[in-house]
């Protein structure tokens, strides 16, 4: 572990030029990054962009998955990277920063100061984002690092020289701030995350900065306190947040079941058509011809409909649209079905007739929302 001690003795820029090997854990980062981007890739990811639904799928930040019990997503979407130029800006920032941030901190302490700014970063970008984006990258936590270099630095000044603590104090402060500027006036920047790692980093490089043996009470006292500060910004966070505006899991349990009828009125109408001309072919009896429906379509549209309707929604959930129309169709169908089997074993040639029109028309029903269900998916918002 690097102490105080071997930076004043040493400089900064000496440090890192007399250990190039030390930087284990940001190449571990890095690794880690490249790794799952590459992975990503193999199973349907973007090289230079990625669509959402393989971002969420992959454990991007998303206010209602996130609230709705996927806590885990605040630490998996540091690791997640929407293309090629994201991961590569990001991993040249961590390569260039991380290096000499780990010497001054330490592995361990390091290791903290960027999982917890990235932590933090993507838990206000959740207070800020609301229930709109889905978010990802690692630059929550590298705006952590530094924000512990920026504070490591200006702590330490009297003891840095004059030069390098010009080049490197006055480096991260405008990498810092021009980032922070491009990401106000460029769309699909998630600068919540920036700001809230570099506010982390700032602080948790106080509080893990490492001192030497005997260090001062005052010294201990002050860590004490911004760790504290640190808790009481996280809890602020979490009773600031809004609840989420609809049930991730119950909506997604929704879009499933929705894909999965939709997979099976094929077969059912399918069965259906080939029922009707099977009894005209082969001349069966009105009431063989009403069994095989009444067993092949009637019933699984009632068992359909009443699976989905199992399924409660909020009104705003971004399938519940979706699953009012399908459920619309189902009961069109359902009771079309067994208009007609009542129809044919009464031998009601008009009711027949009527039955087989009403069917028709729910066809248009699953048809347009078919195309909404599929534009959906492709709808949401996206920060980096």
């Amino acid at each position: 572990m690097t102490s105080t001690n071997s930076l004043e003795a040493q400089g900064v820029i000496s440090l890192l030029r007399d250990r190039p090997n030390g930087a284990y854990v940001t190449l571990f980062m890095i690794s880690v990054n490249v790794f799952i981007f590459l992975l990503m890739l193999k199973f349907g990811a973007g090289l230079w962009h990625s669509p959402n639904g393989v971002q969420l799928a992959w454990g991007a930040n998303f206010g209602p998955a996130t609230k709705d019990g996927e806590w885990w997503r605040l630490a998996t979407a540091m690791f997640l990277h929407f293309g090629l130029l994201h991961l590569a800006m990001n991993m040249a920032a961590l390569f260039d920063s991380g290096r000499l941030v780990e010497r001054m901190f330490g592995h361990a302490r390091f290791a903290f100061l960027y999982v917890l700014s990235g932590l933090f970063g993507n838990l206000l970008s959740l207070l800020v984002q609301g229930n709109h984006a889905v978010s990802g990258g690692a630059s929550g936590a590298i705006f952590g690092v530094y924000g512990g270099l920026i504070i490591f630095l200006w702590r330490h000044r009297r003891q840095v020289h004059p030069v390098e603590f010009k080049w490197l104090f006055g480096g991260a402060i405008l990498f810092s701030c021009l980032t922070l500027v491009l990401g106000f006036s460029i769309t699909g920047i998630d600068n919540a995350a920036h700001i809230g790692g570099l506010v982390a980093g700032i602080i948790l490089g106080i509080v893990l900065e490492p001192h030497p043996q005997g260090a001062t009470f005052e010294i201990r006292r002050n860590q004490w306190f911004f760790a504290i500060l640190m808790i009481l910004s996280v809890v602020t966070i979490f009773y600031l947040m809004p609840s989420a505006s609809y049930r991730w899991n119950k909506d997604q349990q929704a879009q499933v079941e929705i894909t999965k009828f939709l997979s099976r009125d094929a077969v059912i109408s399918q069965r259906w058509q080939d029922t009707l001309q099977q009894g005209q072919a082969e001349g069966l009896s009105f009431d063989k011809l009403a069994g095989k429906i009444e067993q092949d379509v009637a019933i699984p549209y009632e068992k359909s409909f009443n699976e989905l309707s199992s399924i409660n929604l909020e009104p705003n959930s971004p399938s519940a649209e979706s699953l009012g129309n399908v459920r619309r169709y189902i009961e069109i169908r359902r009771n079309a079905s067994k208009s007609l089997v009542k129809g044919l074993r009464t031998k009601d040639i008009e009711q027949i007739q009527r039955s087989l029109r009403e069917a028709q028309t729910a066809a248009k029903v699953v048809a347009d929302d078919k195309a909404k269900h599929d534009q959906q998916q492709t709808s949401k918002s996206e920060t980096k």
